[in-house]
């Protein structure tokens, strides 16, 4: 095996369990001998590693909520598209305004399929918003996330709305939660990830920078206030703030896992007989020493080395074994 093909088959081993973490991890094993499917992978996983270490922007796909009948996703219908001031496209592409048409629209998800009632016990839609940091082209935006919607929706009533007045251009989608085959929609953490990914490439079609990296990849551990509390929070009834920043074991460990994988990565791209990749290593270094992990770890006096030929197991916690790799790449 050549020194590139070592380099690609390390790319796809760790870079897997970098940005994919579905793959269980069982054994430890050499990096797999490439063939043309893995190959292209290992090129994926670079451009992936390129775009995470430059800082590209992150995505945003959020699950705001959702109605539990007919009144609460009507009235989601009139705020999103501001009472029919906004234009209302549904999953046939036809745009509305006014509001009639809100009304109109109303009515077809009521009795198009199942019979929504106008109060429920179950959730009869999703609400989902796709945004993008300031300064991202709006209509861009929107047509990435009608082709996301096209993409990840197919089968399911929804309306989408670009918001274009606030710091963050974003796009609402109200989705049914029945599909016209009677499946539910029921988006689970795994699902909001692919979601991401889904967008992230969808705007990459329209030449806009967008990534879709974990926050423990990133080394990061915010959390995110959901709709309720934001809403809460504008209107004085939010008694207790959210606590900035994820806490616990389990979260650490995820993000000592991926510091691990972006060693194994460094290492190898550190030895590579091309210039690119030992800058690329570089580039990786001060990434890693710049994530709030290995700050946080570092003001706690653990020993994170800094050069970039540490070892993973200096990266773990005490007691955690973190050198094996994912069990899909093995041969």
């Amino acid at each position: 095996m050549t020194n590139g093909q070592h380099i690609d088959g390390v790319l796809v081993q760790w870079g897997e369990r970098l940005f994919y973490p579905g793959n269980r991890i069982i054994k430890s094993a050499p990096p797999p001998r490439l063939d043309a499917k893995l190959l292209r992978k290992a090129a994926v996983i670079r451009k992936r590693i390129e775009a995470t270490v430059r800082r590209a922007p992150q995505v945003m796909v959020k699950v705001t909520g959702g109605g539990r009948g007919m009144a609460a996703i009507a009235a989601h219908f009139r705020y999103i598209s501001k009472a029919g001031k906004l234009e209302i496209e549904d999953d046939r592409e036809v745009v509305r305004t006014g509001k009639e048409a809100v009304r109109d629209l109303a009515d077809q998800w009521r009795y198009g399929g199942s019979l929504i009632p106008e109060e429920g016990h179950r959730r009869e839609a999703f609400n989902i918003m796709l945004s993008m940091p300031a300064g991202t082209n709006a209509v861009l935006l929107q047509k990435a996330a009608r082709e996301f919607a096209q993409t990840e929706l197919s089968g399911h009533r929804y309306v989408m709305v670009l918001h274009e007045h606030q710091a963050n251009p974003h796009v609402h989608l109200s989705v049914r939660a029945e599909a016209a085959s009677g499946k539910r929609l029921n988006p689970r953490k795994a699902d909001l990830q692919r979601w991401r990914e889904t967008f992230a490439e969808k705007l990459r079609g329209w030449g806009i920078d967008a990534e879709a990296t974990r926050q423990a990849s990133r080394g990061e551990n915010r959390n995110f206030e959901p709709q309720w509390r934001i809403k809460a929070k504008e209107e004085g009834r939010l008694r207790a703030a959210l606590v900035a920043t994820k806490t616990g074991r389990a979260g650490m460990l995820t993000r000592a896992d991926a510091m691990v994988s972006w060693a194994h990565i460094m290492k190898a791209l550190a030895a590579s007989e091309v210039a690119e990749d030992r800058q690329l290593a570089q580039r990786i270094g001060s990434f890693v020493r710049g994530t709030t992990f290995v700050r946080e770890q570092l003001g706690q006096g653990s020993k994170v080395p800094s050069r970039q030929h540490r070892t993973p197991n200096e990266l773990s916690p005490p007691g955690v074994d973190r050198s094996r790799p994912s069990h899909d790449v093995n041969r």
